[in-house]
């Protein structure tokens, strides 16, 4: 029987080419006996023509596996797979370019006992980018042969297979594998990978630098927190101006339909629905761009995975890890791509607690929310140098957002999807200069996405609320208010003695229910039914705030902060949670909790803030 070779190492470091390099078109592929993981099989001959039977592991970060592709990898190289003979020698396939996190698993491996040879792969691409390693060095080090290849240029093929065979060859004594805690690894791979750098670029020698200290436990995350401050705080400062401007456009528009039209329902139509609606929500356009101004730059600069790595001690005492601080972050810009982008988590109850909290990120559908009420209750003072009151307002409800959805994971991981903590490994990208045309590409296509969505959803959500504001008309000379008398207001008499114990009035109950469609649509209800009431039918978005401050108690509009912070987000995030979950139990269990704690929130903020007399 030929003696049979495994090829293993990280994902991505180009084992599969070096596998098809060395095997050609002797290959075949089925499935491990009882798992549907893909098994590739090849042959290949040394130099006097002894077949040697290959076979391409699935990648894998370690031997405690987080995936079923990891246990396969786990049980062919500990010789466990029902049907499946041990390999007689490993091949492990490093990175050069990425050498001290791929060195981590090689270590694992080789103290596995088997005899071993490491192919230092494209190195080609190392040298391209500046780093010059010394293979015989790396050998002495890990105590096995290390042959330098390019799988995809053919190169190092013939040294690699001469050196195998020695190793087949060669006597080699039984080696019982001694356990050594990860973070001991993780040093030793790293001290071992500086140690055989020969030369490398200032570029290299600076992201090791920043890593020092933005990598840090305590320091990374301060700087995390810091730089999120920093996005808040800008979110009020530099959009004051071009909200003005907006805000003066709307305006301008209102008042010459006022002027060029007669008093009668068209004209209620044009300036209670489409600029009183629409228009209370596209001023906030300025805000939404700077949040992805910031969210864009921290992806593009190769901060992002960075801090997904710092935040890995943080989710892990919650039962999560940093697989799924990625798709959490992505969620503050809205929910649906941030549910999705749980895809890439290996572990599914782990996924499953992330899709379930993910809602509780607050997505920039609630900043026209938080803007009004803030804006309108909060005064615009300096609690500092340079940081504004309102902006600390902001970053505070962002910050509670964050630390429901920590409680919540919390509960959850324990109740209820009782998963277990999973490893986090994952490459660190380099550090570059974000592409400013690519920058402001992503800008207009979320400014796009965002004005679609106020000319549909929006849009029709208001001038359905505007008419069912509108309809029945309140008798002339009655002293009866058009809301109240109209079927909106009896549907929201309905639903106000549910919610009066928790402050809300009237009018923000009539608000609630179009909320469920889009989050902005509660600004834009808010400002129809103003506007509806106003005797001079007058209303810009400007003057929604001022409205607000005169008619709402303190205690009421911090009431309302509570409940967005934790109410359920819109329909189309329920919708794309029952598809990712596959049926409608979870899309309603995250329904039901969210409205429990929003509620809940809701009511402790009030009667809290009421005792304190505001």
């Amino acid at each position: 029987m030929p003696p049979l070779v495994a090829l293993v190492g990280n994902p991505n470091a180009g084992k599969s080419a070096l596998f098809n390099a060395l095997t050609g078109a002797r290959q075949k592929i089925a499935n491990y006996p009882g798992v549907t993981v893909e098994r590739k099989s090849g042959r290949a001959t040394f130099d006097d023509g002894q077949p040697v039977e290959m076979i391409d592991l699935p990648g894998a970060y370690s031997l405690d596996p987080d995936s079923l592709d990891e246990a396969v990898t786990r049980d062919v190289v500990l010789g466990n797979l029902e049907g499946h003979r041990r390999p007689d020698a490993l091949v492990i396939v490093l990175d050069a370019g990425n050498l001290d996190n791929h060195l981590r698993f090689a270590l694992e491996l080789i103290a596995q006992g088997l005899p071993t040879v490491v192919a230092l792969n494209m190195v080609d691409l190392a040298e391209r980018d500046g780093l010059q390693l010394d293979a015989e060095k790396l050998a002495r080090a890990l105590g096995v042969p290390v042959i330098e290849t390019v799988a995809v240029r053919r190169r190092g093929l013939a040294p690699l297979m001469a050196e195998l065979e020695r190793t087949l060859k060669a006597p080699r004594p039984s080696v019982e594998p001694v356990a050594v805690s990860f973070g001991a690894k993780n040093q030793q791979a790293r001290d071992i990978a500086r140690s055989v750098i020969v030369s490398e670029t200032a570029g290299r020698q600076w992201t090791r630098r920043l890593d020092s200290v933005l990598l840090h436990p305590v320091g990374g995350v301060v700087i995390l927190l810091a730089l999120l401050f920093l996005m808040f705080q800008a979110v009020y400062g530099w959009s004051e101006a071009p909200i003005g401007w907006i805000e003066s456009g709307f305006a301008l528009l209102s008042e010459a339909i006022t002027g060029a039209l007669p008093d009668g329902l068209f004209r209620s139509f044009l300036t209670d629905g489409v600029i009183a609606g629409v228009g209370s929500v596209v001023v906030f356009l300025p805000q939404i761009l700077i949040l992805f101004l910031f969210i864009l730059l921290l992806e593009a600069s190769g901060y992002m995975t960075r801090a997904a790595f710092v935040m890995d001690r943080v989710m892990a005492a919650v039962g999560l890890s940093g697989h799924s601080f990625i798709p959490l972050l992505s969620s503050f810009a809205c929910a649906i791509p941030g549910i999705m982008a749980t895809r890439t988590i290996m572990d599914q109850k782990e996924r499953l607690a992330t899709i379930l909290i993910a809602p509780l990120m607050t997505c920039s559908a609630r900043l026209p929310v938080y803007t009004v009420i803030i804006g309108a209750f909060i005064p615009s003072t300096t609690v500092g140098p340079g940081i504004g009151l309102q902006g600390l307002v902001l970053f505070g409800l962002y910050i509670a957002g964050i630390l429901g959805a920590m409680l919540a994971a919390s509960v959850i991981q324990r109740f209820v999807t009782q998963s277990r903590t999973s490893s986090f490994l994952i490459e660190m990208p380099r550090y570059q200069w974000p592409r400013l045309r690519d920058i402001a590409l992503s800008l207009w296509q979320r400014a796009w996405v965002f004005l679609r969505r106020a000319g549909t959803i929006i849009f029709a959500a208001t001038i359905i609320l505007w008419a069912l504001l509108s309809f029945p008309k309140a008798p002339e000379g009655s002293g009866i208010s058009q809301v109240e008398y109209s079927v909106a207001g009896r549907i929201a008499d309905g639903l106000e003695p549910i919610v009066r114990p928790i402050g809300f009035n009237h009018d923000i109950a009539l608000a609630l229910i179009p909320a469920m469609a889009a989050r902005e649509v509660a600004v834009s209800a808010l400002a129809t039914v103003y506007a509806i009431d106003a005797a001079d039918e007058d209303v810009a978005a400007s003057s929604l705030g001022p409205k607000l401050a005169a008619d709402w108690s303190l205690a009421t509009a911090l009431a309302f902060l509570a409940w967005f912070v934790f109410a359920p987000q819109c329909i189309s995030t329920i919708a794309v949670t029952r598809r990712e979950t596959n049926g409608w139990k979870w899309p309603i269990f995250m329904v039901t909790y969210l409205f429990a704690l929003a509620y809940a929130a809701a009511g402790i903020t009030y009667w809290t803030a009421r005792s304190f007399g505001l």
